[in-house]
């Protein structure tokens, strides 16, 4: 090849050279990143321009948006951590200036406490909260004070056989003793209070005679402030009713002292059914504070007995160990009221058996003028108060047990003994010829404390 040959093929492998170096330059991709953060290379290949996106997210921007949320996540956290600690702070704070030291008788908390409780254990007279403050209605002492009775002999409402100074009794000192608690005080009744919590509401007492004699008291306690045309009595089966018409308050009474049925059957024999009690139990419904007894109608026998058969199921028992169907008729009740009865609509209180003082044939009351200070010997339970405790650990329903029992142990002087019925002075100088009632209590008197404690209670 001659020598311009050489340089022309030269020329034209260095000219190729350009042409490939300057495609290339030509085909290289350009970045190129987009206001919205998305990027795309744009080149040019065959002439045509190509565009080709890829999306991508700043990481860094990612990083900042979890940072941030995290951080607004932890800021909301402590925020809440520390609003309700300064709330719970400030109520219990509040709450302790405003009301001071606890009281037994505060009675919305307590109401709650008592609607919710769940605990296994019976509560005595205080809730739990009362008694780890030391206040114990059960324990105590009576204290003379000449300020009782708060109200006298000449209430309309009361049974012949419990007026004891009407029928000849010579003393009244029975009259003026008040119980007070260990810890705590009960306040002296108030009959507007009472009534003014009780308003639009029905309060009945179950039970025996003794509870009969409750009831008389308490609307002895009440009626002193209502006119005499805005008050009346009202009777339904077994049932009787006093009425506060200006406050449309009732204060009840019905007669089951074995709570479940007794029935005449099988040729005018006695049937004590152990487990019926439908007749008796639809007077209790719709009210609103029902307060149970039954207790010594249980422990009738022999010539004193009111029955002549038990029955449960369809069988018939001649004899039975008493605290085994006392136990029996206890747990229909029981069960009556966890079936029927709504604990966010009605209270129960189940008061404890009111002792007797009957030994010596009836005549330990006799001549009594004043309380016991001190028993000899530890009291004994009586075993109703065991049979009841059991039976109420199990329910549903919230009962609360009034332990009147020990109070009433001292006050063998406050039985109506010869004077249940009016006596004339010779009649009175041969005492042996009566009865002498130790189980009844003289109105004005005890039980008036025991109402005085379920209003306290309420």
């Amino acid at each position: 090849m001659n020598a311009h040959g050489l340089r022309t093929r030269n020329l034209r492998s260095f000219s190729l050279s350009l042409s490939l170096q300057d495609s290339k330059k030509k085909s290289m991709n350009t970045l190129i990143t987009r206001n919205d953060g998305i990027e795309y290379r744009k080149s040019c290949r065959n002439g045509k321009e190509v565009v080709n996106l890829r999306r991508r997210y700043f990481n860094s921007q990612i990083l900042l948006s979890l940072h941030a949320t995290f951080t607004l996540a932890v800021m909301a956290s402590s925020f809440l951590f520390f609003f309700f600690f300064f709330f719970y702070f400030f109520f219990v704070t509040f709450s302790s200036s405003f009301y001071g030291d606890f009281s037994p008788f505060e009675l919305e908390e307590e109401e709650q406490l008592w609607l919710d409780s769940k605990d296994d254990e019976v509560n005595m007279v205080q809730s739990r909260r009362a008694s780890q403050n030391g206040c114990d209605f059960s324990a105590g002492k009576w204290v003379f004070d000449q300020s009782y009775p708060l109200y006298d002999s000449s209430c309309p409402y009361l049974s012949t056989a419990v007026t004891c100074r009407k029928n000849g009794r010579p003393d009244s000192d029975y009259e003026k003793w008040k119980w007070k608690a260990q810890g705590c005080s009960i306040p002296r009744f108030d009959a507007l209070g009472f009534l003014g919590r009780m308003r639009r509401k029905r309060i009945m007492l179950v039970g025996d005679s003794i509870m009969r004699n409750q009831w008389e008291s308490l609307v002895c306690l009440v009626q002193g402030v209502i006119p005499t045309a805005r008050k009346k009595m009202t009777y339904n089966g077994l049932s009787m009713a006093f009425h506060a018409l200006d406050f449309e308050t009732s204060i009840e009474f019905s007669w089951a002292p074995f709570l479940v049925e007794l029935k005449k059957e099988l040729g005018n024999k006695r049937i004590l059914h152990l487990d019926l009690i439908e007749e008796n139990a639809r007077y209790w419904k719709g009210v609103d504070v029902l307060v149970f007894d039954s207790a010594h109608w249980w422990t009738h026998s022999d010539k004193w007995s009111s029955w002549d058969l038990y029955m449960e199921g369809n069988a018939y028992f001649k004899t039975m160990n008493p605290m085994v169907a006392y136990q029996k008729g206890l747990t229909t009740w029981a069960k009556w009221v966890d079936l029927n009865l709504d604990p966010q609509k009605t209270r129960i209180i189940f008061r404890s058996m009111s002792p007797k003082h009957n030994r010596e044939n009836g005549w330990k009351c006799y001549k009594q003028r004043e309380p016991l200070e001190a028993f000899s010997h530890q009291p004994h339970v009586p075993e109703q108060m065991l049979v009841l405790q059991g039976v109420l650990r199990w329910m549903r329903f919230p009962v609360y047990l009034q332990d009147i029992t020990t109070i009433s142990a001292y006050r063998r002087d406050g039985h109506p003994s010869i004077y249940a019925k009016a006596m004339k002075e010779e009649q009175r100088q041969q005492p042996g010829n009566y009865a002498s009632d130790c189980s009844h209590w003289c109105l004005p008197g005890v039980p008036d404390i025991w109402n005085e404690m379920l209003s306290a209670l309420l």
